[in-house]
């Protein structure tokens, strides 16, 4: 999910690279009769930009739409939930 949503940023010219976009996954996992089962994955994109405010709306219409582009998400959304967010925060990646 990251890289298409990486490269449907760079599509926008909007800079995701040199870790300037990274993720943190949370998974939640039940029982189910005895069995340990993923029931849902929440993934936060936190992308740092120069500008927050002249990229958050772009940044936040490809966020809305990106998945449905995303082999992964598309392979793994029958099996169990999978939810995003996207954070914005200023300053650059460090080299």
């Amino acid at each position: 999910m990251l890289g298409t949503f990486a490269g449907a940023l760079d599509a926008r010219k909007i800079n995701a690279n040199d870790g300037r976009l990274s993720c943190d996954v949370h998974g939640e996992v039940e029982d189910d009769g005895g069995v340990l089962v993923i029931r849902r994955v929440h993934v936060t994109h936190h992308l740092q930009s120069d500008d927050p405010a002249a990229v958050r709306e772009t940044v936040e219409r490809v966020h809305g739409v990106y998945a449905q582009r995303c082999p992964v998400y598309r392979s793994l959304i029958p099996a169990f939930q999978i939810t995003s967010s996207v954070e914005i925060v200023g300053g650059t990646a460090a080299t």
